[in-house]
């Protein structure tokens, strides 16, 4: 039994298997070519894991999950934040052929029933430090509700979900059963811009090409001590190259559970970290800090990967003068592609552009309204295909009639130009999203759970600048009772959605301005705000 997806037609994946993208090995590979490696490969907190003990308790919980029942092409739901677990958990599905969403940590009721939902997991895998799941309430509704799970396992338990139990049991013989290479790993979360999270599914094949083609870029190898201090299963902090291409090179990855200075400059200083990637509202924190100090213990950085967001000129060029080590930009999406400026690029070109694609084969181009392509310098739609961008979401065919073009082109709502160099600048957003900080909000999804609210007659969430956030968010409402921004807020916590979604401002009016066609005008409800900060 495999995972039904949407993939890449028959002649391209000839052609990137013939170019050696795709070596048709697992990602477990990663993993298991260290396997007796005594260097150590992360560090969370006071704990300590080589390679060598790495690979011991994957293989101890892939037995354990094995003799639970679990087959290969089943699913899994995770929902683990920065600490080993993450990493033992995900390679041991890999390792036995199960796919899981690895969920934020920062993610609540709303989006774990969205992805079970969606997925239908045998097995749940969870956090009893996370709010959700401190008692048994939460956790017997979500089981009751969602029938396909035979199975949980719970961090921080003590009793029979335990997940560190499970990893202390000694293996069985394992015998590996990934997927194969060209079938379904795991899946990625979408930061789109619709109501319903979407699903990415991703290949061993794609992936570990964009692992392997990222380390080559940022030059990761064993002498690599990578702080991640960004969410461990977001795209950004797993593959670019992130934790993953930390263990290929055979190098350590150092947990930060926030990327706060306050947390992380005693551990690169501790810890001797010498590449960190941060959001650019980390940075400016980061900056401030070191404004702040006297001495910044951050002489062991020589790379901060900066992404998420479209990081501006002016703090961009504070990087490098302010902080003493390189800047590289990032600008991908856990849909595939990603775009780097190169470690000896011109400094020009690192602080003004979100770099250039970093396959042969990844076809970009700019579209207009229309679909026709744009010629250099002007600014229109990304649209892009090549050996790791996906050619669909997961069980949304009518969202996929719209994302892709007839030759499967995938336009991602980015709205950005190319120079004659190839080199991408970022300059917005064509679907309805707010982006937060790198956190991605579909103004749909709040949207639509703000109309549950019985004052609420109708609503639109609209993006605002803000200097340190890049955007935040406002809720624009027609009500029949006045509301108040802490009602609105308390509101959304009781539907169960994750914190930053929350707006930021709430307006209430007596009418929403219309387009001519009766849409809602969300250019001019973003005009007021702009209108209002000038005064």
């Amino acid at each position: 039994m495999s995972v039904a997806f949407t993939r890449w037609p028959d002649e391209f994946a000839a052609r990137y298997r013939e170019k050696g993208y795709w070596q048709d090995l697992p990602l477990t590979d990663f993993l298991t070519r260290h396997a007796t490696n005594d260097a150590q490969a992360i560090i969370d907190g006071e704990r300590r894991l080589t390679y060598r003990q790495l690979n011991t308790q994957v293989d101890n919980l892939a037995s354990s999950l094995q003799r639970q029942g679990l087959k290969p092409g089943e699913t899994a739901l995770v929902h683990l934040g920065n600490v080993a677990e993450f990493y033992i958990t995900l390679f041991a599905l890999l390792r036995i052929g199960v796919a899981p969403v690895n969920a934020l940590f920062s993610h609540q009721r709303s989006e774990l029933h969205a992805y079970a939902s969606q997925i239908e997991p045998a097995i749940l895998i969870a956090d009893r430090q996370h709010a959700l799941f401190v008692d048994d309430a939460f956790l017997n509704l979500f089981v009751s509700e969602h029938r396909s799970l035979r199975s949980v396992l719970l961090l921080n338990d003590h009793g029979e979900h335990s997940l560190t139990a499970a990893m202390a049991q000694p293996a069985d013989i394992v015998a590996p059963s990934p997927t194969p290479a060209d079938e379904v790993a795991f899946f990625q979360l979408s930061g789109g811009s619709t109501g319903t999270p979407k699903l990415i599914p991703r290949t061993h094949n794609d992936y570990a090409y964009s692992i392997r083609r990222s380390n080559e870029i940022c030059e990761f190898n064993e002498h690599t001590r990578y702080l991640c201090a960004l969410p461990a299963a977001h795209n950004y902090a797993l593959s670019s190259p992130g934790a993953l291409g930390v263990f290929l090179a055979g190098g350590c990855v150092v947990l930060a559970t926030d990327p706060s200075a306050t947390l992380c400059f005693p551990l690169i200083e501790q810890h001797q970290v010498n590449v960190a990637a941060l959001v650019p509202p980390a940075v400016s924190l980061w900056l401030q800090e070191i404004q702040a100090s006297s001495s910044a213990p951050l002489s062991s950085l020589t790379l901060l990967q900066v992404g998420g967001a479209r990081l501006s000129a002016t703090l961009a060029a504070r990087i490098p003068a302010e902080m003493g080590c390189q800047l590289q930009q990032v600008f991908g999406m856990a849909e595939g592609l990603v775009n780097y400026t190169r470690l000896h690029d011109p400094a020009e070109r690192i602080i003004n552009t979100q770099g250039c694609p970093m396959s042969p084969d990844d076809e970009v181009w700019v579209a207009d309204a229309d679909g026709n392509p744009l010629p250099v310098g002007e600014t229109g739609r990304l649209m892009t295909r090549g050996p790791y961008t996906f050619r669909g979401y997961y069980k949304s065919p009518e969202h996929n009639a719209s994302a892709f073009d007839a030759n499967g082109f995938y336009c991602s709502g980015d709205l950005i130009s190319l120079d004659e160099h190839g080199y991408i600048t970022v300059q917005g957003r064509e679907k309805d999203q707010i982006n937060r900080g790198g956190e991605k909000i579909a103004a749909e999804e709040i949207e639509n759970l703000l109309l549950r609210h019985e004052a609420v007659v109708h609503a639109a969430l609209v993006s605002m600048e803000d200097s340190l956030l890049g955007e935040k968010s406002c809720a624009y409402l027609v009500v029949t009772t006045p509301l108040r921004a802490v009602a609105v807020r308390r509101f959304l916590r009781e539907q169960g959605v994750a914190e930053f979604k929350l707006p930021d401002r709430v307006e209430c009016v007596d009418a929403l301005p219309l387009t001519p066609v009766g849409k809602v005008d969300k250019k001019q409800l973003r005009q007021w705000l702009a209108e209002r900060a000038l005064a």
